[in-house]
């Protein structure tokens, strides 16, 4: 029965997939909406759910859109497959994508080839456990299932801030380490999606009528800690975010990346919303304007990033960056300047960057890929999430 309804589903999303690239072809300008939903369609079509031997009932997003890299190690760009998953339930309230969230409840930690016996959703990579209580959060968020949430504040709770420290250690004074057998590696990747969460938890504490081994105030104490250690570590002058401070405690500044970028600001962000502290605001902005100044040479755009892990980092900086650029609290000025900017990226990649009949992208802002060429889940990801962005971004009053 459950072979009957998948197929159906395939076959319906084949047909939404093929009409809503036509749509988007004849139109002079993109429509947003229509581009997230054949490219989200089109994620569901091409990478979910595979059928190989010894992966049946495989509820997994797959690497490779030909269903290639079958037992390759990726976990962490479930959670952002998943995310696109409920952006795309969020916009539409179609009950398809709703119908997925038990299936790949299941299949994340199933197929967590790193997973513990007591509990697969534990990983060594202690951001790419963070990135899937993001999401988790976001279930939540989307549907008021407590289960989501409980989980997530958990892992929080068990598995992610007990990676701070040592507090009273020089250099590091702080911050969480990136990998639970590197002690001592403090990365921004595992610190700024860190501050986002325990952020989150403090304001769902109450919402969702949970009590945590901790009160919620604890929750808001951390999220401020694990900031300002990445503020004072990590964060450059220049508005950079250097990805991390080494075992020996060197700090690598040569290593900028979006998605860094992005959780920084993302941070920055949740506690100005919180607080109302116009310093976070500031942070954010500054981090936001180093990418926009110093890291879209390419012809007014981001770089190509067509595979692996880079293949996502645009993507998670999209995610963050929309919800700063919606924020009315900004001057018009740097609100128009941020909202122009985002809006010619997008233009490019839907109009020269996605195939209009697969509605697959791969990584390259002005090269779509071929009808038969394969397309790395990473990169489409960040077509996925670049379009859904544009579905909330507000226009300028």
């Amino acid at each position: 029965m459950k072979k009957l309804v998948f197929a159906a589903l395939l076959a319906a999303l084949s047909c939404l997939t093929a009409h809503s690239s036509q749509l988007a072809a004849q139109s002079s300008h993109p429509n947003w909406q229509q581009m997230a939903d054949g490219m989200t369609n089109a994620l569901i079509k091409r990478f979910w759910g595979a059928e190989f031997p010894g992966y049946k009932k495989r509820y997994y997003f797959n690497y490779g859109s030909d269903m290639s890299n079958m037992t390759t190690e990726h976990y962490w760009p479930q959670a952002h497959a998943m995310d696109v998953i409920v952006d795309a339930y969020m916009r539409t309230g179609d009950k398809q994508y709703l119908a997925m969230y038990p299936l790949w409840w299941k299949g994340a930690p199933k197929f967590n080839f790193a997973g513990r016996k007591e509990d697969a959703w534990w990983n060594p990579f202690v951001d790419d456990m963070e990135w899937m209580v993001l999401t988790q959060i976001r279930m939540y968020e989307s549907t008021s299932d407590k289960k989501y949430l409980k989980k997530a504040m958990q892992m929080y709770d068990d598995w992610i801030w007990t990676q701070w420290g040592p507090e009273d250690e020089a250099p590091w004074y702080g911050g969480i380490t990136w990998k639970t057998d590197v002690e001592k590696s403090k990365n921004a990747c595992s610190n700024g999606p860190a501050a986002i969460i325990a952020a989150r938890l403090y304001n769902f504490y109450d919402e969702a009528g949970m009590k945590g081994k901790k009160p919620r105030g604890q929750y808001l104490a951390e999220a401020k800690k694990i900031y300002h250690w990445l503020k004072n570590t990590l964060f450059q002058p220049s508005g950079a975010v250097a990805d991390n401070m080494a075992r020996n405690g060197e700090i690598n500044r040569k290593w900028i990346f979006t998605y860094n970028q992005g959780t920084f600001l993302g941070a920055a962000h949740e506690l100005y919303k919180i607080t109302g502290d116009k310093q976070y605001l500031a942070d954010a902005v500054k981090a936001a304007d180093y990418v926009i100044e110093h890291m879209s040479r390419n012809r007014g755009v981001l770089g190509n990033a067509t595979e692996g892990d880079g293949g996502l980092f645009h993507g998670i900086f999209f995610r963050y960056f929309v919800k700063l650029i919606n924020e009315e609290s900004l001057d018009m000025a740097t609100r128009k300047k941020f909202h122009d900017w985002f809006t010619n990226l997008a233009t490019v990649m839907a109009e020269e960057g996605v195939n209009h009949n697969t509605m697959l992208y791969a990584g390259r802002w002005r090269k779509a890929p071929k009808d038969d060429e394969p397309v790395g889940l990473t990169p489409h990801l960040t077509g996925c999430m670049l379009m859904e962005a544009m579905c909330v971004l507000k226009p300028l009053k």
